[in-house]
C-alpha cells in the first residue's frame, strides 16, 4: 500500500512538474525563422469577427520578411522596386519579449516604441498575430478596429 501511495505521488509530482519554460521554449523554437506576410485583416473591435478589409502583398513586397531567433533578436526586412529588380529597401532589428502563457508578444525595434501584440495562431508553418496597441477605428462605430497578420513560411 505504501508502495503505490509513494509512486502515485511521484506520478502526481511528474505531471504537474512540468515547467512553462519548456512549453516557452518549445513555441520560440517554432517561431524561430523566415516569416512572409500571406494576408493582413482589418478586423471590427466591437465583435472581433467581421472583416473590414483584407490585403495581400503583391510586387517586391511579397519578399518581406520577419526574423525571429530564440535569443529574442528579431528583424523585419521591407523589399522594394519594380518588376523583377527588387532589393532590400530598409530592414529594422531589435529585441521581442514572449509569454506563453497569454501569447502576448512585444516587440521593440531599435529607436522604435514597443508595440504589442498577441499570437493567435502559431504553428509550424503559419503564424497569425493580432496587434495589441496603436489601433485605430477605421469602420466610424469610435471602437478600435484590430490589425491582424498572417505569415506563412
Amino acid at each position: 500500500m505504501k508502495k503505490q501511495l509513494l509512486l502515485f505521488a511521484f506520478s502526481a509530482l511528474a505531471l504537474t512538474s512540468c515547467n512553462d519554460d519548456d512549453i516557452q521554449g518549445y513555441e520560440m523554437d517554432m517561431m524561430k525563422g523566415d516569416w512572409k506576410i500571406s494576408k493582413k485583416e482589418t478586423i471590427s473591435g466591437k465583435d472581433d469577427k467581421f472583416v473590414i478589409g483584407t490585403s495581400t502583398p503583391t510586387g517586391c513586397s511579397v519578399n518581406d520578411k520577419l526574423e525571429f531567433r530564440t535569443d529574442y533578436y528579431t528583424s523585419f526586412t521591407t523589399y522594394g522596386g519594380t518588376g523583377a529588380n527588387c532589393n532590400v529597401v530598409a530592414k529594422v532589428e531589435g529585441k521581442y519579449e514572449y509569454n506563453s502563457e497569454t501569447k502576448d508578444l512585444t516587440v521593440t525595434y531599435t529607436g522604435n516604441s514597443a508595440v504589442k501584440y498577441r499570437i493567435v495562431v502559431l504553428t509550424s508553418s503559419e503564424m497569425r498575430i493580432k496587434q495589441l496597441s496603436g489601433n485605430i477605428d477605421q469602420d466610424g462605430d469610435t471602437i478600435p478596429d484590430a490589425e491582424y497578420v498572417t505569415y506563412k513560411r
